[in-house]
């Protein structure tokens, strides 16, 4: 009976007890598993963290910087697109004004001009009729830019004598850089109110305050008009 019992006491917990000790291993395996992966995969996190902020900001610097560069890129000298200017030139473009005492032209031309918004200017060497405003607005646009006519006239010029005057027409704007002014070779006119006169063409690139100056044999004369909207 003493050795039943050591049989039936001794030999069968164990078997029980370990089988006890092992569930308790592999579920404290398992936390462990589970907790070791969950802080690996934590540390992966917050070490990606770092190089996304850094390259987020990176983005941001350059972005910030790219509007600082686009306008000196985009606008060329002498255009004039996002040039707006007004009708009436300021004081700082000394437009021509009548002369004091008005110059009358000789005869067989007007004393006067023939239009009533201008007037004579210059000399009878060489003279030319200007806006009493000193403005020149709403002019025809073309691709090569704003167009206009200019008369000039000399005493003792005569129209069909001289078909295509030696006169040369230059201009230069006043108050920005400005592509050149772009000017027709010279020809000859006439009608019953200018009489003889001689005639270019000028295409102003821009709008703003210019400078027109004509050279006709040993004569010059220069004037300053707004060429406006």
């Amino acid at each position: 009976m003493r050795d039943t019992a050591h049989f039936a006491f001794g030999l069968e917990p164990v078997p029980a007890l370990r089988c006890i000790e092992g569930e308790i291993l592999g579920d404290i395996m398992q936390r462990l598993y589970l907790f070791l992966s969950t802080l690996i995969l934590v540390s992966f996190l917050v070490g990606c963290a770092p190089s996304t902020n850094a390259q987020s900001k990176e983005i941001k610097v350059v972005n910030s910087n790219a509007p600082a560069d686009l306008p000196e890129k985009s606008q060329p000298v002498g255009t004039t697109k996002s040039e707006v200017l007004p009708h009436e030139p300021p004081a700082s473009c000394p437009v021509t004004v009548p002369q004091d005492p008005p110059f009358t032209a000789p005869e067989p031309y007007s004393p006067n001009a023939p239009f009533p918004t201008q007037f004579w200017f210059g000399s009878e060497h060489l003279w030319t009729a200007l806006p009493i405003d000193g403005i020149w607005a709403g002019l025809p646009h073309n691709p090569e830019g704003y167009t206009q006519k200019v008369f000039w006239w000399r005493e003792g010029y005569v129209w069909n004598e001289e078909p295509e005057p030696d006169l040369i027409v230059t201009g230069e704007r006043l108050d920005a850089i400005s592509p050149r002014l772009i000017v027709s070779k010279a020809t000859n006119a006439y009608a019953s109110d200018i009489g003889s006169a001689m005639l270019v063409g000028v295409d102003f690139p821009t709008l703003g305050c210019w400078k027109i100056t004509g050279h006709y044999r040993d004569s010059e004369l220069s004037f300053v008009v707004w060429v406006a909207p």
